[in-house]
């Protein structure tokens, strides 16, 4: 159970941000012992790849803060996040971390279904942010753009860490980014509303 709300956490960071899941999990499974990736995933401990990771999350952490081109990023990001959520699921599947220490009691005969799951979990968060972050540009011409996007930073590497620390807390970030993301779309419909109701004749 615990590996899948371990999967399940790296693969909702990844939609909000493809690299910092990811980044997290090769740097801990290289300097801590908090995460021990199976032969198979140890790739991810490459020095050289974790240097691209890292290159790659400060161009999307620029980029994902300037108005207009966020959304570019968003567009682009559509094909990356889903594919670093099924990789970091697929990892944490088959990871032995603090709190799983039979990692291959899931999962086991079929190693591409973890990976399947983390795609459709990340595509599914990736939407959320992309619709939230098109509302939230709209009202405030792009200015909201730096600040929603530090948010979102820092839930990602959050939920990246009590992914593999506490995995049962997993639950409560994914719960409260549904619920936010349902209050956001309410906000943005009555506003819709309200602008039609309006307009002269309406």
């Amino acid at each position: 159970m615990f590996e899948v709300l371990t999967g399940t956490g790296l693969a909702a960071s990844a939609g909000l941000n493809a690299y910092i899941p990811l980044l997290t999990v090769g740097l801990l499974a290289k300097y801590t012992e908090l995460i021990s990736l199976p032969q198979s995933w140890q790739w991810l401990e490459n020095p050289f790849i974790l240097l691209i990771l890292g290159g790659l999350l400060a161009i999307e952490f620029v980029a994902d803060k300037v108005p207009a081109v966020d959304h570019v990023n968003d567009v682009l990001q559509t094909v990356v996040r889903p594919t670093a959520g099924g990789l970091a699921f697929g990892a944490a599947a088959s990871a032995e971390t603090t709190t799983v220490s039979d990692p291959a009691q899931f999962f086991s005969s079929n190693q591409w279904v973890p990976v399947v799951v983390g795609i459709v979990i990340s595509l599914c968060v990736h939407a959320m942010k992309a619709a939230f972050r098109a509302g939230a540009n709209a009202v405030t011409v792009g200015f909201a753009a730096p600040v929603v996007s530090v948010v979102e930073d820092v839930v990602a590497v959050s939920l990246s860490l009590v992914a593999i620390i506490l995995p049962i807390v997993v639950v409560v970030f994914v719960v409260g980014l549904i619920l936010v993301f349902w209050w956001a779309m309410r906000r943005r419909r009555a506003r819709r509303e309200a602008r039609l109701a309006a307009r002269p004749g309406y």
